[in-house]
């Protein structure tokens, strides 16, 4: 690639956060993902949440912890992480000698974005003598002003392992948080953050769909309001969902979490009914949809490995920090 190229797809990724490079209408998207996937030894991670037609073609697909586990298990040298900003984030930290891009720089997340910085290092500062434990739907920056980051199924014993007269902070998703505190019974001070997918779904809608249901399990993720958790018949992380969907006798299922799940639920268990759960507002699926995550498309995936760009930098003492709150959390989940 010359000079002048490398200067255009910069300035693209500056502009748009992706390469904005029109892809030939009679080339096979696919076809040529595999093949430049191979001849970059690159490996292509996909979340859950994002379209089934990139799930289909990933080499791995998961949720964020698991794929960045993924990434760092893998002798390929690029990553192509297909779900948003913080998860590419914490392949790097993970696998800094790895060359990381996402298919757009865009694609955020409404929780990981309610947790700046610098407004959390003031909040750590009122509460001295708190261990902060950190969901890892944050940044980097959050990451490493944290002492030991979970997951949505491991935060439970995270904090438990804890010694009872501990104090804590817990960030970012504050609906994680109560549901941990009044799992463990354990009071802890939480940061008000919240995922604007699983706080839109509508209360009143889904009472109408159970109602309408009435052999349907609801099952629901975590980060979902209070409200939605007191009457799911199971909460889990979404591996955990996915799970249980699989091991469950039920047959029908409303799913309380983002829409992209049902793309491997239905792959999993195609006998069974599944229902996503209605959100407040009105959309093309009158379900819950990630905005950021549907940044993610075939064609930015193929031009993500075409250029290897947008790369994801972290800048080395943040990442050292944020890996050892993410080591942490490893280390303390052995076994579970």
């Amino acid at each position: 690639m010359n000079s002048s190229k490398m200067i255009d797809i910069a300035e693209q990724v500056a502009r748009f956060g992706y390469v904005n490079e029109v892809v030939a209408k009679d080339i096979d998207l696919v076809e040529e993902i595999n093949r430049l996937k191979k001849e970059k030894n690159a490996v292509i991670l996909a979340h859950y949440y994002v379209d089934g037609a990139i799930q289909d073609i990933a080499d791995y697909i998961g949720d964020s912890l698991g794929l960045s586990q993924q990434a760092a298990a893998t002798e390929a040298e690029m990553i192509v992480f297909c779900g948003v900003h913080f998860m590419g984030e914490t392949a790097k930290v993970l696998s800094p000698h790895k060359k990381v891009v996402i298919p757009d720089l865009n694609a955020g997340c409404s929780l990981a974005d309610s947790a700046p910085a610098d407004k959390f290092a003031e909040f750590k500062a009122k509460h001295p003598n708190h261990i902060v434990i950190s969901y890892i739907n944050c940044s980097a920056e959050i990451k490493a002003l944290t002492d030991i980051v979970c997951t949505s199924s491991n935060a439970l014993h995270i904090v438990n392992s804890l010694p009872k007269d501990q104090k804590i902070i817990f960030a970012p998703d504050a609906n994680l948080g109560r549901y941990v505190a009044q799992k463990t019974g354990r009071e802890m001070v939480l940061w008000d953050g919240a995922c604007i997918v699983h706080i839109d779904i509508s209360r009143e809608k889904l009472e109408k769909l159970r109602a309408d249901n009435p052999d349907a399990l609801l099952i629901a993720h975590p980060e979902c309001k209070e409200d939605i958790l007191l009457q799911a018949d199971f909460v889990s992380s979404t591996t955990g969902l996915l799970k249980f969907v699989e091991q469950s006798d039920s047959q029908k299922f409303i799913v309380a979490t983002e829409a992209g799940i049902l793309h491997k639920m239905k792959q999993s268990v195609p006998h069974k009914k599944l229902i996503p759960a209605p959100a407040t507002d009105n959309n093309t699926c009158a379900c819950s949809e990630c905005p950021y995550m549907k940044m993610n498309t075939l064609e930015k995936v193929y031009n993500a490995l075409l250029y290897e760009q947008p790369e994801i930098i972290v800048p080395e003492d943040i990442r050292l920090k944020a890996y050892d709150s993410v080591a942490r959390m490893l280390e303390l989940s052995k076994g579970i």
